[in-house]
């Protein structure tokens, strides 16, 4: 790993032993990219990588010189205006009403380790010898206008973190209407990309198309990263597959609006850009203050997509998540929401949190409806306490203090960012809440935005929910946000500041998580957005995990959970039994293959659990019992998808340990097939010298090798419900002794 400067040719090579990406100071000052993909020998001079000739209608930079042309090189971090007609990568407006800048190199600073981003998530390293990182200083000498370029490579992972911040060093205002965090020029466009889209129920659904001339994306401008666009893009060649084949992966550490795309122009050349949403957004600077973007992470992998998706499973697995439970097992949970929704009394949650513990549960959560007036969606959002004392006689201090008493954990709902018109809150300050004069703020799921862009209402925020959490023994808290934004707009703040509170919201967010992980070392938080709505690396960085989905059907979480597994760790995917018939899409499925999805990630419980036969409480027992023996795998393997819900009838996913000595492989059956062929089963990553033993057959040995290129075969009979509809199976493979 380093990165090295050749000072004769003005190039920076950044390496490891996976890949290399050399930057090089073009003729113009501006940067170019020569090269970003597997590693390459380090050499002197890379300059012939930079194209370059006489083109009709081309654009240059001095006269009578027509080798380097903007508009046909492969640019870092282009700008507008000069001769570049592909997207720019930030834009200035300034007080002439120019938007033309040139930003031209001045100095690069490289340094061991990685520093914090400030009021930012970020990954980040526990020893300098983990990564090295290279800043580069462009100016546009006419504003005095600096942008510092940041890159981190690092030892262990195939990665690059990026991220820009400008500073006004001159006395006229100047106003950032778009800046990405990350922009790559690749030299051809003979990709596919994949995205991961959907809607609420029907999260990150795997989309696959072929680049094209033109300009192709994602975005969301929803306030939050939202249900349908998942921060993330990747490139694929199209014949690269889950196994083999080149990948690049492009995800942003951020958590509100947020824009993907790629241009593809009439060379074939593809811009790959990924930052905030420029709509909305607009950042004056004033002389001396700067701009921090988001922070991006790029992933290169010749291991096609389950290569690319294990480099950021593990490194946002522990460099991402931070704090106790970042190594920690998570607690097997119990949470009363589908069991009785708001109208609970304390005699029905207690006999809940018995039923668990009986049958090994671990953690037993309330949700929605323990404070203010909360009887219904109309009212009580905002009022972090208790007021009726019928529903809970000793407040949550006492309810928790009796679960424990029981032998298990407590956690509790929150949803800090909203607020009810029924409230005591919204009635002493109807003027806390995001809407513009004179406009009437719409209403979603009858509740509005708290403006967390002013410091008052996040500091009384805390105020209530650091009472909460201080007086009772609270050891999980569920983070909920259950509707976009609208109405942007601040009070507090002056025209000219509108542009920035969308971003400065996301930060007050940031911040109250900040405050309360500081206050709070211990607790375990679980970010929730209607369920997997701000489902996004910036959200792990303060919750370890994700409510995956409010969708808890186990043939629709196949899918969700596939998806979701692109870029996230299973141990970041919140992953239930729930009751039948399925609240979402009132399927009836066997309660085993319920089971059997939820294992591939963090487990728990949504149902009634007095209601069950005897039966279904062997069942859960039984399940509870594999979650337990076997979460430390499913937490820190290495996770590989075999079959695609999307593409076959049948899915498949395994996890495989460090050491290749186990694994566990989940099959899943969509619909029951008539007459069927027979099915087997290739696996992947497993030690082809080892020897394993599956549970169903401990007396037969199958080669590693005979597994991954011959397969195993899938005896339907063997399947939970005997191969019929929704059937499923986990099978457990360990070396032989």
């Amino acid at each position: 790993m380093g990165i090295i400067y050749s000072e004769t040719t003005k190039e920076f090579h950044l390496y490891n032993d996976m890949i290399s990406y050399i930057i090089q100071v073009l003729p113009n000052l501006q940067l170019g990219n020569l090269y970003y993909g597997k590693r390459i020998r380090h050499k002197s001079d890379f300059t012939y990588l930079l194209e370059g000739r006489h083109r009709s209608l081309a654009v240059y930079t001095k006269e009578k010189e027509y080798f380097f042309s903007p508009q046909y090189t492969r640019m870092e971090y282009p700008c507008t205006g000069t001769g570049d007609y592909r997207e720019p990568a930030f834009e200035v407006d300034q007080e002439d009403g120019s938007r033309i800048v040139c930003l031209e190199y001045q100095s690069y600073r490289i340094y061991k380790g990685k520093e914090k981003l400030k009021d930012l998530p970020a990954v980040y390293v526990e020893s300098e010898k983990e990564a090295e990182t290279l800043e580069i200083t462009l100016t546009d000498s006419l504003l005095q206008l600096d942008c510092i370029m940041q890159y981190t490579i690092f030892k262990d992972y195939p990665a690059i973190a990026r991220s820009v911040k400008f500073c006004n060093r001159g006395e006229k205002i100047l106003r950032l209407g778009r800046v990405f965090s990350a922009s790559v020029d690749l030299p051809d466009a003979g990709y596919d990309m994949v995205q991961l889209s959907g809607a609420w129920s029907r999260e990150r659904k795997v989309i696959v198309r072929p680049l094209s001339i033109g300009t192709q994306g994602i975005n969301s401008r929803h306030g939050i990263s939202s249900a349908e666009q998942n921060p993330f893009l990747v490139l694929k060649r199209p014949g690269a597959d889950e196994l083999q084949g080149e990948v690049y992966g492009f995800s942003l550490i951020y958590s509100g609006n947020h824009m993907e795309q790629v241009e593809v122009d009439t060379c074939h050349m593809a811009r790959v850009q990924i930052g905030i949403h420029p709509e909305g957004f607009e950042w004056q600077l004033l002389n001396g203050e700067t701009f921090q973007s988001p922070e991006a992470i790029l992933v290169y992998s010749q291991q096609g997509l389950n290569g690319m998706s294990q480099v950021y499973h593990k490194l946002y697995r522990n460099r991402l998540v931070r704090g106790l439970w970042r190594d920690r097992e998570r607690p097997i949970l119990i949470n009363n929401w589908e069991a009785t929704g708001a109208a609970f009394t304390e005699e029905k949650i207690l006999t809940i949190a018995k039923n668990g513990k009986a049958l090994g549960m671990e953690m037993f959560v309330l949700d929605d409806g323990w404070f203010g007036k909360r009887d219904d969606d109309f009212s009580g959002l905002g009022d972090w306490y208790v007021t009726n004392n019928a529903k809970l006689p000793g407040g949550i201090k006492g309810l928790a203090e009796k679960v424990m008493e029981l032998g298990m954990q407590f956690g509790l709902w929150f949803e800090p960012e909203m607020v009810n018109k029924d409230s005591d809150l919204f009635r002493s300050n109807p003027d806390w809440i995001l809407c513009a004069p004179g406009r009437t703020p719409s209403p979603s799921r009858n509740q509005y935005i708290l403006d967390f862009t002013r410091k008052e209402v996040v500091d009384y925020i805390y105020g209530m929910m650091e009472k909460i959490l201080s007086e009772a023994p609270i050891s999980y808290v569920k983070w909920d946000m259950n509707r976009y934004m609208t109405e942007c707009y601040s009070i507090t703040k002056k025209p000219q500041e509108q542009g920035k509170v969308m971003h400065r919201y996301i930060l007050g967010v940031y911040g109250l998580y900040e405050r309360l992980l500081k206050r709070f070392p211990n607790i375990l938080f679980e970010s929730c957005s209607s369920g997997g709505a701000r489902f996004d690396p910036g959200m792990l960085y303060y919750a370890p995990q994700t409510w995956t989905s409010d969708d808890t059907d186990a043939m629709e979480r196949v899918k969700i959970q596939y998806g979701t597994s692109y870029l996230y760790p299973l141990c970041t995917m919140g992953a239930h039994v729930s009751a039948v018939p399925n609240l979402q899409v009132g399927r009836v499925t066997p309660l085993e293959t319920r089971g059997n999805v939820a294992q591939f990630g963090v487990f728990g419980y949504e149902l009634d659990l007095g209601g069950l036969s005897d039966q279904e409480r062997k069942i859960i027992r039984e399940q509870v019992e594999f979650a337990k023996k076997h979460r430390s795998l499913i937490r820190t393997g290495d996770f590989y998808r075999l079959q695609s819900p999307f593409e076959e009838n049948d899915a498949a996913w395994m996890v495989v340990s460090e050491d290749k000595k186990e694994a566990l492989v989940g099959f899943y059956r969509m619909l029951g097939v008539p007459n069927d062929a027979w099915i087997r089963l290739r696996l992947a990553g497993l030690d082809q010298e080892m020897d394993y033993m599956i549970d169903e057959e401990p007396s037969v040995l199958y080669g590693g090798d005979e597994l991954m290129q011959v397969g195993m075969v899938i005896q339907k009979e063997a399947l939970c419900n005997q191969g019929g509809d929704y059937s499923s199976k986990i099978y457990y493979l360990e070396v032989s002794k």
